[in-house]
């Protein structure tokens, strides 16, 4: 871990003593990203962005201030530090902020396991450039396809510290590496839009230019002739594109925030079933080379395995420790948190459990109904779980995709849907949410 930044967060609580706090804890980011747009064959836009930002936390009996800054100089320190004082002793007093107690803390702080940094060398722009050439000409080079919308290229380094005044001092780094494609088919108003990318880790993973290129120009063309389906309830199969919104949806149920406030259709559900029997949803912050993995938490605890749902029961909440003391529970390690505000509770990796099916066999089985590649806008009542969304994709006559689908609007209750899931077994398993393609009976749909 670069020894500047721990010097900055030690920098920033031994301010935050000074004047005044009682407690405190500290963040330093240092990151740099660059990204390369063709188009038509040519460089459309480089751009590069790099810099060190701070987050200050401090407390001052049970009222609490977070500050945040891009200048790391002493002068701002210091500043920065009285001001966050300052702002703890007028904000109201909250009996549930605290630092995390010295003995809970994360002791296996390293990284090196989880593989979160490509050691490779850092790709010159013209690297970026070539790859996203290729997948430009990929896409252009599938008949029907009249332009490319976009074609990028990405790659961003990004370390982080943290410390607090219990006793807590890590951080780690990361790297991405991306590479998006979109692509227009058709002419006119019958145009239509779609595309493919790949992000990950380690820039050896990610997949070749011309595969995304060609697939985002294949996804494009499949789209021409949309037209939107018949009215009525029928099953609906969610590619595994998207699948994982419905997974999200749950998740944002179960969030410690959510039931803490009242606001969540799972209120009251702990240790009933949400799911069907055969499936689980495991949190596991330990995957190598995934996106979300990471040791310890925001406040310093360790992450760990867990079930959130086991078997189609819902087993706890995510939690940090404000929403922990609240629910009167113990932290789940899932505190999240930027330079500019306080922790609060979010996933880490997660996984649903595969079925034996394939998309096919799921295509087969639910005879006529939709088979849904993207949505837009989203309707869900916190409270009831109330669904709807605008949808498009493929309608499906006899097993068989017949005719491409937009301009729709499918709905249904969460709770439900979710007890009718059948997954396949078409999972991405580098992806921080590894959902398989999901069919749910019975929704209800609103096309022509």
């Amino acid at each position: 871990m670069s020894g500047s930044l721990e010097t900055l967060t030690q920098a920033l609580l031994a301010a935050a003593q000074r004047a005044g706090a009682e407690a405190a804890d500290a963040l330093a980011v240092e990151g740099h990203a660059l990204s390369i747009d063709v188009r038509a064959g040519a460089l459309e836009q480089a751009e590069r962005s790099e810099g060190t930002d701070l987050g200050l936390r401090v407390l001052v009996g049970r009222r609490q201030a977070c500050v945040s800054a891009s200048d790391t100089s002493a002068q701002t320190i210091e500043t920065l530090a009285e001001r966050a004082v300052a702002m703890a002793r007028e904000a109201p007093e909250d009996p549930y902020v605290g630092l995390a107690d010295p003995a809970d803390l994360a002791r296996q702080t390293d990284t090196d396991h989880l593989e979160l940094a490509d050691p490779a060398a850092e790709p010159a722009p013209a690297a970026l450039q070539e790859a996203a050439l290729a997948a430009e000409a990929a896409a252009l080079g599938v008949r029907g396809v009249s332009q490319v919308q976009s074609a990028s290229a990405s790659y961003s380094s990004r370390a982080m510290h943290m410390a607090a005044t219990n006793g807590f001092s890590a951080g780690y780094r990361r790297t991405d590496t991306g590479l998006y494609c979109t692509a227009i088919a058709g002419e006119g108003a019958k145009m239509q839009r779609d595309g493919d990318g790949d992000y990950r880790i380690f820039a050896a993973d990610l997949r070749a230019p011309d595969d995304i290129g060609q697939r985002a120009g294949e996804r494009a063309v499949a789209q021409l002739g949309a037209r939107k389906p018949p009215t009525g309830a029928y099953p609906v199969l969610f590619d595994e594109r998207i699948s994982s919104s419905l997974i999200g949806h749950l998740l944002v149920a179960a969030n410690g925030s959510s039931v803490a406030r009242g606001s969540s259709w799972l209120l009251d559900r702990l240790g009933e079933q949400v799911l069907p029997a055969a499936l689980s949803l495991i949190e596991d912050p330990h995957r190598a080379r995934v996106s979300a993995s990471r040791p310890f938490d925001a406040e310093g605890l360790p992450t760990r395995r867990r079930a959130i749902v086991e078997n189609g029961v819902l087993t706890g909440w995510t939690l940090d420790l404000a929403t922990g003391r609240k629910l009167n529970m113990a932290s789940t390690g899932n505190a999240k948190r930027g330079t500019s505000a306080p922790p609060s509770p979010g996933s880490w990796n997660v996984a649903l459990t595969q079925g034996a099916q394939s998309r096919e066999d799921l295509l087969r089985d639910m005879g006529t109904g939709l088979l849904v590649t993207s949505m837009i806008g989203s309707t869900i009542n916190p409270n009831s779980g109330d669904y709807s969304r605008g949808a498009s994709g493929f309608w499906v006559e006899g097993g068989e995709i017949t005719y491409p689908v937009n301009e729709c609007t499918i709905a249904g209750s969460l709770p439900e849907m979710l007890m009718r899931m059948t997954p396949a077994n078409d999972a991405r398993a580098w992806l921080s949410r590894v959902v398989p393609s999901l069919l749910v009976e019975g929704m209800t749909l609103a096309g022509a």
